[in-house]
């Protein structure tokens, strides 16, 4: 299969936001090394994980210049030494550097293949979303038929994922949106949906709980509306999952804990648990397969943007404009 040594590429320039990306038309393509693939990127996942970069605020973050973006699903072109699998003309999904470009890198032990009849664009979330949402409710979470679980940012693409898998394992979901998703988050089958912009989370969610909290938050605001997201949760059992940071930094003291929440924060990144917990990761894997082999989980249907409007989809998604799962086309 013929590769051109040149290709088109997003590159961040500085640490002031998405706005400071610009596109360049002669970027070298990567050649991979051992146990790498290359892949002709066919759609790229946009996440928040972009926007944290591009403002310099994600932990061990990439310096710019960098070719952006980090999760893509294609086919593979070419293989290293080594890879035994995939193989040439594969389509896959993974997680690698580069993403928002028309090829890039992935470890051939880590890309997961494109289910059988989806597309490369709705395949993506599979190994960002869906395993974020899942990992947050069971292992971590402990989700149990019959507990009530807040989801904040419930449109957006792990939101959603949230929703659907809580409901699936019978819990009562309230999900907290603008007003103006109010809709697809009920399509969802979320039992109650909140305004994310009230100030009082907590009361709502002690009013529609008789009192008594929640038992599962996936806290993903941070900012002013972490503090209401510790208080709408129920004492002792009650469990903190927090996924982002979309609102900014936000602190909690040993004091907190002892007089104020008096609940479980559990912090998580999906990057870590792959590195340091490979086997709860694997069984978040199989279980995800499973639901998907089942029909729970179904192809999304990304918002698409032209690789060229990527800083504009970072803005949009920055400005929290946008409604689930969204896609750079090469």
């Amino acid at each position: 299969m013929s590769v051109p040594t040149r290709m088109r590429a997003l590159r961040q320039a500085s640490l002031h936001g998405p706005q400071d990306m610009d596109l360049v038309a002669e970027a070298p393509v990567p050649r991979p090394g051992a146990g790498e693939v290359l892949v002709r990127v066919i759609a790229a996942g946009v996440n928040f994980a972009d926007v944290a970069k591009a403002r310099g605020v994600f932990r061990n973050g990439p310096r710019p210049p960098y070719f952006a973006g980090f999760e893509g699903a294609g086919e593979v072109v070419a293989t290293g030494t080594g890879v035994t699998g995939p193989e040439v003309g594969d389509m896959v999904v993974g997680i690698g550097d580069g993403a928002f470009a028309e090829y890039m890198l992935l470890s051939a032990a880590a890309v997961m293949p494109v289910p059988a009849g989806w597309t490369a664009e709705q395949a993506l979330g599979i190994l960002v979303n869906w395993p974020t949402a899942l990992a947050a409710l069971k292992p971590l979470g402990r989700v149990a038929a019959g507990e009530t679980v807040v989801v904040q940012a419930a449109a957006g693409a792990t939101g959603q994922a949230a929703v659907t898998l809580a409901k699936h394992y019978g819990a009562t979901v309230i999900a907290a949106a603008s007003p103006g998703k109010h809709d697809t988050v009920r399509a969802l089958g979320a039992d109650h949906v909140l305004n994310s912009r009230d100030a009082d989370l907590a009361a709502q969610v002690l009013r529609l709980t008789g009192g008594a909290g929640a038992d599962v938050l996936l806290e993903s605001a941070g900012g002013e509306a972490f503090a209401a997201g510790l208080a709408a949760v129920r004492p002792v059992t009650g469990r903190v999952v927090v996924i982002g940071a979309a609102g900014g930094n936000a602190a909690v003291t040993n004091w907190d804990l002892v007089y104020r929440y008096q609940i479980h924060i559990v912090g998580f990144n999906i990057g870590v648990l792959m590195r340091h917990a490979p086997q709860i990761f694997g069984d978040v894997l199989g279980e995800l397969f499973g639901l998907i082999a089942a029909g729970v989980i179904t192809p999304a249907c990304p918002t698409a943007y032209q690789l060229a409007d990527g800083p504009k989809a970072l803005a949009e998604l920055e400005d929290r404009a946008t409604v689930g799962k969204l896609a750079l086309l090469p």
